[in-house]
């Protein structure tokens, strides 16, 4: 059984199948059919909605917007589900659909309900936001009618306007209605939620053929685009191992079910150069469910995050519920979509070591949208030195030119060599060259990848050459 608020009621599901999405859940069985269906990818955004839980201190509410196009029921499990028709005070529209009739930011309709649910997820954040804040919070949700001006317009104003609405005054009743939903015998036929190791082993040990997820992001699109039935689901994202979250001694260790925008604040404490890659990755509803661990197992060759890990030399601990082991992550990646996981094996964390203080390093990522969309090309380059600015250590990680994500060894060639020499990136240019064969596909032809590679190492060179030759690279302006 799987237990939830709905709005402000007790909702209990035990017979659905296990592979249901959240939208089909909505629209089919309680017939709340404001979410759309648009894309069924979690691209459009549509078919946002709010799910609201217990902050870390459990005495306040944290409100996260997500596609239900590609969430699975657990996701529910002891949380409140928000949606466009609750918003609502009686005939009183909610202040964020006020303010979007007001700034007059709808036309056909179809996308409003989403975009009304993603400023309501930011209506009730803690600070007031600025004009970036409100772009990044409405990067999942499209439009093609209206334009985003006005609804860029509408969501200021909502938001810097702010009243309590009836959610704040009610969230102590909430709150215990939340901590008074049973917690025995959760789950439900077929889709297994098990809150321990011990459990999750047990599961894998009887359930051989279930798939695991986290946030459910890349394997819902095997039910919703290719149309397969998933008979048999366990949910990682209770197991406290696979959630922790925590500077080390030597490095920072993320948990495999910690969802991206979770893990934002600790990952870009230690590593600031991947803030781009980080808030490039999707959108925000899928960062609030999307996991590092996810998107290092389904070993896709075009994920975001993979390259960065194999150039900051990360490591991966995996666990089968007895031995747990440690792996390289330059040796994780097997063949395309293939792992060193063994058919028993979860990824537990991964462990990332903090760079030296001579260190430089960046990420880039080139798609045809600047979010909500998937690299053509990814990379990270990660350099060390001496007093004498000459290379000591050299990584990369690359994305979208092989069929793994996968580093260029030969870039050590320039170990012991001066960075700011004409040279070094020479001879780094010919190396690239030369360390990859990319494929055509409908991102971006082998041709155009293969320019990408050389180029993005011109520009990391140009940005970080110390000498007078250092020029502006960057510059950022959309919406």
């Amino acid at each position: 059984m799987i237990s939830f608020m709905l709005n402000n009621e007790v909702e209990q599901i035990s017979d659905v199948p296990p592979d249901l999405t959240l939208l089909n859940y909505l629209r089919e069985n309680k017939k709340l059919t404001g979410s759309k269906e648009g894309c069924a990818s979690g691209d459009c955004g549509a078919c946002t909605v709010v799910i609201a839980e217990k902050n870390d201190s459990g005495k306040k509410l944290e409100y996260k917007a997500v596609n239900s196009c590609v969430t699975f029921l657990s996701a529910l499990e002891g949380k409140q589900l928000i949606t466009v028709e609750h918003l609502a005070k009686g005939e009183e529209l909610h202040p964020v659909q006020q303010s979007l009739v007001d700034f007059h930011a709808s036309q056909c309709g179809f996308c409003t309900p989403g975009f009304v649910m993603s400023m309501f997820a930011l209506y009730h954040q803690s600070n007031e936001p600025n004009r970036d804040d409100v772009l990044h919070a409405l990067s999942g949700n499209l439009c093609r009618c209206t334009g985003y001006r006005p609804i860029i317009d509408a969501t200021l104003n909502a938001c810097h306007n702010k009243q309590p609405d009836k959610f704040d005054l009610e969230e102590e009743r909430t709150l215990a209605q939340l901590d008074a939903l049973p917690r025995e015998q959760q789950g439900i036929d077929g889709l297994y939620t098990p809150k321990t190791r011990q459990a999750l082993a047990n599961l894998k040990r009887n359930h051989p053929d279930a798939r695991l997820f986290a946030g459910s992001t890349d394997l819902a699109l095997e039910s919703t685009q290719q149309l397969k039935t998933l008979n048999q689901l366990i949910s990682v994202s209770q197991v406290p191992e696979l959630n922790v979250l925590q500077e080390e001694e030597n490095g920072v260790r993320i948990g495999a079910a910690v969802p991206l925008n979770k893990l934002k604040p600790l990952l870009l404490k230690h590593f600031p150069m991947l803030d781009e890659l980080h808030w490039r990755f999707a959108s925000m509803p899928i960062r609030n469910q999307a996991t590092l661990g996810g998107n290092v197992a389904n070993a896709s060759p075009i994920g975001d995050m993979p390259p960065a890990l194999l150039a900051l030399n990360a490591s991966i601990v995996v666990d089968n519920g007895e031995n747990k082991r440690n792996i390289d992550i330059n040796s994780f990646f097997t063949n395309y979509r293939q792992t060193q996981l063994a058919t028993d094996e979860w990824i537990e964390s991964i462990f990332i070591p903090y760079l030296p203080q001579d260190s430089i390093s960046r990420a880039y990522k080139v798609s045809k949208r600047m979010e909500d969309d998937i690299s053509a090309v990814c990379a990270v380059f990660n350099i060390e030195f001496d007093d004498k600015h000459q290379i000591t250590r050299i990584s990369s990680g690359f994305g979208g030119v092989a069929a793994t994500p996968i580093k260029a060894v030969e870039l050590k060639q320039l170990e012991g060599k001066n960075w700011a020499a004409k040279s070094t990136y020479e001879l780094g240019t010919e190396i690239l060259s030369q360390a990859f064969q990319p494929i055509d596909d409908v991102r971006a032809s082998a041709e155009y990848r293969q320019k990408m590679i050389t180029n993005l190492w011109r520009r990391f060179w140009l940005e970080t050459n110390p000498s007078t030759a250092r020029i502006q690279t960057r510059v950022i302006s959309h919406a």
